[in-house]
């Protein structure tokens, strides 16, 4: 192989051959594009959104899993589609259930993470699953994988805090993080403009209309939390970027590795405490 070819890589933001010793993609700008061509290897299985929104499932659905086979609740075997496969609420609880309890009466802090991954129905898991699978994609090809790993762990934690302040006792599920993704793109289609980023505006914005409406006419949807995530999604999509108005750089990298690494640890920790707990402390 030519020495020249050795020493050429994929740019990590919009993945065409430059030369490891380019001081910028001559492409799209991005500055050092093989200082963060390492990511490469780290995040193949965030390789592509499908990659990427697999994972977040898959972990969903083994949380969902374990909080069903520690305590189902009584409803869980009934053919009422909104407490069919339902886990108990000592179950989430344990697991890394958030609100003004856990956080504000436990100190509970990492639960703003943890509740993200936690689902009070199969029906909840599954609506929340699909919304997700339906904006990722956008977010992902607009703010690329750091960013929108980032967007998607902070925002929901934001989302959760304003539920938090609010005093929502208990709240679970992915939908404040989802939402967060929302008011990413919502930014992103009002800031780009032009008739691309119009349709986008039009057509999210559509979406927001149509989650508060549900939320409003659905008791016992956190309305506090899709606001707060949505708001957060808007704050981070100004601060972090999209792809057209900045390139990836290295503080993005490690912003979206320390949410991943951050949800691994709280998501851990749930787990292990919750079976601590669960088996040691109830006696089960």
């Amino acid at each position: 192989m030519p020495d020249h070819e050795r020493r050429s890589i994929l740019c990590p933001n919009c993945r065409r051959l430059v030369s490891v010793d380019e001081p910028s993609c001559p492409h799209c700008g991005m500055a050092r594009p093989a200082s963060l061509s390492w990511t490469r290897s780290l995040g193949r299985v965030f390789s592509d959104a499908e990659a990427m929104v697999r994972a977040i499932i898959i972990v969903n659905a083994a949380m969902f899993i374990l909080s069903l086979l520690l305590h189902p609740s009584r409803a869980s075997l009934s053919m009422n589609p909104f407490g069919m496969l339902s886990p108990d609420h000592r179950s989430l609880l344990l697991l890394g259930e958030t609100g003004a309890i856990p956080v504000g009466q436990m100190g509970r802090w990492w639960t703003l993470i943890t509740a993200s991954y936690l689902h009070g129905s199969l029906l909840h898991i599954l609506f929340n699953m699909m919304a997700l699978k339906q904006i990722a994609p956008l977010v992902y090809h607009e703010y690329g994988l750091s960013r929108m790993a980032a967007i998607y762990t902070l925002g929901g934690a934001l989302g959760f805090y304003v539920s938090y302040l609010a005093g929502i006792p208990f709240t679970v599920g992915a939908s404040a993080a989802v939402c967060s993704l929302i008011g990413s793109a919502l930014y992103y289609g009002k800031s780009r403009g032009g008739a691309y980023g119009e349709a986008i505006y039009r057509q999210i914005g559509g979406w927001v209309i149509g989650i508060f409406a549900f939320g409003f006419l659905m008791p016992g949807i956190n309305n506090w939390g899709h606001g707060g995530g949505l708001l957060g999604g808007v704050a981070l999509g100004f601060l972090l970027g999209y792809r057209e108005k900045s390139s990836e750089t290295m503080a993005h990298v490690i912003l979206g590795w320390l949410s991943v690494a951050g949800t691994a640890v709280a998501l851990g920790w749930g787990a292990f405490s919750g079976l601590i707990l669960y088996f040691f402390v109830l006696g089960r």
